[in-house]
């Protein structure tokens, strides 16, 4: 997992990924490299646009569950005003701190 850690960070560095690279990221980090790995890796990422990658979604999102009862409505109506409530205090806890 540290090797794609370490092919993330010089891709964003708009760096090439290399396999001398990822091992020189990994030992800089105190973290013994695996060079069959990184070799894998490096091969499996050269044939990867690695910024639509990033873009796409792995996962689609989940239907939406069904409607609950009007009683159950009620209680999360009651719990979200609680918590409103109680954020708007610590906001305002918060205010204090920072004026004159």
């Amino acid at each position: 997992m540290e090797s794609v850690y370490a092919a993330m960070l010089l891709y964003s560095a708009g760096k090439e990924i290399t396999e001398e690279k990822i091992e020189g990221i990994l030992k800089a980090a105190g973290i013994n490299p695996d060079p069959i790995r990184i070799k894998s890796l490096v091969a499996a990422l050269s044939e990867i646009d690695i910024g639509e990658a990033i873009k796409t979604p792995l996962f689609t999102a989940a239907p939406a569950p069904a409607p609950a009862p009007a009683e159950e409505k009620k209680e999360e109506k009651k719990v979200e005003k609680k918590e409103e409530k109680k954020e708007e205090e610590s906001l305002q806890g918060l205010a204090a701190l920072f004026q004159p």
